[in-house]
């Protein structure tokens, strides 16, 4: 069993702040092994009618438990998971309870209303760069090409037929279960191409007529992607200037291994591993900092930043993903730094062994590895 040492420390941190930590991500990201991997657990699978039934009577199920660390993995198999999950939260302080579930129910009212303020959340995303070391150190060029699911990274060679059943079952258990949508040959279509176009500007009318639907379901599809955290939207860093592109966003697959299997790329060539490590450094800062407050630059003469950070009271932190040094070029980011002058500037590396500042006309730029990146901006 891999032991993900970071994500064990997150969910001990979570246990820090509420009694109830909510554990989610997508189908095959890990999550019950990591459950498994905690010290001192009591593991209950929900999946099993023995563990359902045992719950029955939620104030007996935890009486028994009480000082105890409690994994319920896939809650949502109970018949009303929020209650057991709102009384061990308000009447049993000394039960440390951590719960299992999809990205889907991240986006389901009934948990969301019934738990506002007496829970925790870990986000567990594709592999970031902590779990490679853990995983043994594994080339990255292998971790873009399979991607950032557990068992798909560990197979031989890429899952080809693996990544077809994750699509069938996240139809069947996660969009129908919550969304109930009808089309599903429109909807696969949908995610193919949003897949394959992975980490370009977003334009619904590419998307209307191959999947035969309107622009307005286009947009309603996008929706479930996003909500189920399957695509990641990034929204254009703007203050409404009028050279600014402010409404067009981008949107990537959640994993590298999707993008490249609904390219058709079975092996990578040097020409794209930059796209792929753009992917992959996305990934690394939503996954560190638990969520999506990510935004792309662009204006109207074509100049792009590849990520902004804006956070409140600071000034942007513009973020270029290179996959060597040499093929960085600085006309994006000195047009954004005409437009807002204060901030740091990094150029992201793999393999970057030091880091090192070069200027441009007067810009300052850090070239950085990722460990570093995350140190600077305490991510």
């Amino acid at each position: 069993m891999k032991r993900r040492s970071y994500w064990i420390r997150k969910v001990e941190a979570a246990w820090t702040k509420k009694t109830v930590v909510w554990l989610y991500g997508v189908r095959r990201a890990g999550k019950t092994v990591l459950c498994q991997s905690l010290p001192d657990i009591e593991y209950f699978d929900c999946e099993l009618p023995s563990a359902r039934r045992a719950m029955d009577d939620p104030e007996a199920f935890l009486e028994d438990l009480r000082g105890r660390r409690v994994v319920l993995d896939e809650v949502h198999r109970l018949v009303n998971p929020s209650e057991l999950l709102k009384i061990a939260a308000d009447h049993y302080p000394d039960v440390r309870l951590l719960a299992t579930g999809s990205s889907t129910l991240q986006a389901s009212a009934r948990f969301r209303d019934t738990l506002t303020g007496r829970k925790a959340e870990v986000w567990l995303p594709p592999m970031i760069s902590k779990d490679l070391k853990d995983f043994g150190g594994a080339g990255l060029p292998e971790r873009l090409l399979k991607g950032g699911l557990p068992p798909f990274f560990l197979s031989e060679t890429p899952p080809e037929r693996e990544f077809q059943e994750w699509v069938d079952s996240y139809w069947a258990k996660d969009v129908q279960e919550l969304f109930r949508l009808k089309r599903r040959a429109s909807f696969q279509r949908f995610l193919e191409m949003v897949f394959a176009s992975s980490g370009g500007i977003f334009e619904a009318t590419r998307f209307a007529r191959p999947c035969e639907i309107s622009r307005t379901t286009v947009s309603n599809y996008l929706g479930v992607l996003e909500a189920t955290w399957v695509a990641h939207v990034i929204r254009p860093f703007s203050t409404h200037r009028p050279t600014e592109i402010v409404s067009a966003p981008k949107v990537y697959a959640f994993d590298t291994g999707f993008a490249c299997y609904y390219r058709g790329w079975r092996s990578l060539r040097t020409e794209d591993l930059g796209l792929l490590w753009e992917h992959y450094v996305l990934n690394e800062i939503m996954g560190r900092t638990q969520g999506r407050e990510v935004r792309y630059w662009r204006d109207k003469r074509a100049h792009e930043v590849d990520f902004i950070l804006a956070r409140r009271g600071a000034p942007p932190v513009a973020i270029e993903c290179k996959w060597t040094p040499e093929s960085f070029e600085p006309a994006g980011l000195q047009a954004f730094r005409r437009q807002y002058l204060e901030g740091e500037n990094y150029i992201v590396c793999p393999n970057l062994k030091r880091s090192f500042t070069r200027s441009y006309r007067g810009l300052a730029a850090s070239f950085v590895n990722l460990e570093t990146l995350a140190e600077r901006l305490k991510l």
